[in-house]
């Protein structure tokens, strides 16, 4: 134990002074989105340390993974968690959909902050009829279930929507849904009135740019100054298009008829490296993009037609993710290397805990010393 005593005092001291330089760290505001598509992220409870170093309080997940929830216990962080699209048609069954909370929800709720579930993610960018169809039955019967098990004042329900649901996005006062899916969307708002539960936008101007770099102006897209365009029916300028987007969403919206529906951005973000036809997909342009876009939210701005509702956003993404498919922008949306180094500077900087190895081969002391030494790093960041 002697080695344990002379390992445990430096370590000490080092965790010490980061805790208390931690707590100059400010917040960033917004929420991340937690993907896990990969094969070398670092473990939820180390996971739940960088966050709490970076004062980030509200994470999305893709699914309910309940290493994630464990992970993160008595933490004060906000969880939106989600069922994929397979499970839609199963839980437009009540019963499956009961069964489905009260295994992969209600067990966590004492501890972990869940407070949305994601019913379905960009249903309508696939050309999946019965999807489609199963979506707004699927989130009433798990709405229902949340109901009947006393639930429903603690965790909403939604679905995250790609902005591909637009036919019209500019000017933003003209924004529309497209018709194909106009009957679908219509009972989806009217579900969200019902239950006070926000619409989910994924909102990427990145996507714009690299389809048409010639026409859409980078600083407009990045939030660098610009002159701007100027909405000709609101006289409203817009200096920056995510502002724009959300707009003609709620535009849209209240083309059906309804004024009483939050707008909130459930992903946005910029790669920081790309295919060769992947235009501005560098580490400077991701840099720009989400740094600004954190200094504009720790202002809480509103959008030009909504200035008096700070815009609610949820990062994409915590890390880069090397198991995705598709272009290789795909793999590179991470604000961190899984090894919890920033990939560029956003102004703030990030603590993720070492790993501790033990193997049958070390001395029982040097198991005890790995214990204590997590068992002091869970206190000092608990």
């Amino acid at each position: 134990m002697a080695a344990c005593s002379s390992l445990l005092f430096p370590l000490l001291l080092v965790l010490l002074t980061f805790s208390d330089s931690s707590v100059e760290v400010h917040g960033l505001g917004v929420g991340i989105n937690y993907g896990q598509i990969a094969n070398n992220l670092p473990s939820p409870t180390r996971v739940s340390h960088l966050l709490r170093s970076l004062n980030i309080s509200r994470v999305k997940l893709y699914d309910a993974d309940p290493n994630v929830l464990v992970a993160f216990s008595n933490t004060n962080v906000d969880f939106i968690i989600g069922l994929g699209n397979e499970y839609l048609q199963n839980m437009t069954d009540p019963i499956k959909a009961q069964t489905w909370v009260q295994q992969r929800v209600q067990p966590y709720l004492t501890r972990t902050r869940i407070t949305c579930i994601t019913v379905g993610n960009e249903v309508f960018k696939y050309n999946d009829h019965q999807q489609w169809s199963n979506l707004l039955p699927a989130m009433q019967t798990v709405y229902n279930t949340l109901v009947n098990l006393g639930l429903d004042k603690q965790v909403s329900v939604t679905t995250a929507h790609s902005l591909d649901i637009l036919s019209v996005s500019f000017p933003p006062s003209a924004g529309a849904f497209r018709q194909d899916i106009g009957e679908y969307l219509h009972g989806i708002l009217n579900f969200h009135a019902q239950v006070k539960s926000p619409f989910l936008i994924n909102a990427y101007p990145y996507f714009a740019y690299k389809d048409s770099p010639n026409e859409v102006p980078l600083d407009y897209v990045l939030f660098q100054p610009n002159q701007g365009t100027m909405d000709p029916f609101t006289n409203l300028k817009y200096d920056n298009m995510l502002y724009a987007q959300v707009d003609a969403v709620y535009s849209a919206i209240k083309a059906i008829g309804h004024t009483d529906i939050e707008v909130r951005v459930s992903e946005t973000g910029w790669p920081s490296k790309g295919d060769e036809n992947e235009v501005g997909a560098t580490p400077e342009n991701a840099g720009l993009y989400n740094g600004n876009l954190f200094k504009r939210v720790e202002q809480r701005q509103g959008t030009p037609a909504k200035p008096n509702v700070p815009i609610d956003i949820y990062v994409f993404a915590l890390f880069n993710e090397n198991l995705k498919t598709g272009p290789a922008s795909e793999r590179n949306y991470g604000l961190f290397y899984p090894d919890g180094t920033l990939v560029y500077n956003i102004g703030v900087q990030g603590y993720l805990p070492e790993l501790i190895y033990s193997s049958a081969t070390k001395n029982n002391g040097f198991l005890v010393c790995s214990l204590l030494i997590l068992a002091m790093t869970y206190l000092i960041f608990s």
